[in-house]
């Protein structure tokens, strides 16, 4: 008898912040992109709020996100 592969699975959930001097699609795209690098199977980010920080007369535009990814464990 064959054995069936679990189809459960569980999923954490974080906030990022992601930063641009460009645009706030940038912004979540650089967050993302670097949260990538630690972690693995990224499955949704969802925008929780654009703002926009005043630096030294510069526009620095930031992405509050919450992100999942796929938790594996002890793997």
């Amino acid at each position: 008898m064959a054995s069936k592969k679990s189809t459960n699975a569980v999923y954490k959930l974080i906030e990022i912040v992601g930063t641009s001097p460009n645009s706030w699609a940038e912004a979540a795209k650089n967050g993302i992109k670097t949260a990538s690098k630690s972690l693995r199977d990224l499955r949704v980010a969802e925008v929780e709020t654009l703002d926009v920080k005043i630096d030294g007369g510069k526009l620095i535009y930031r992405a509050k996100m919450k992100l999942s990814f796929k938790y594996h464990g002890d793997d």
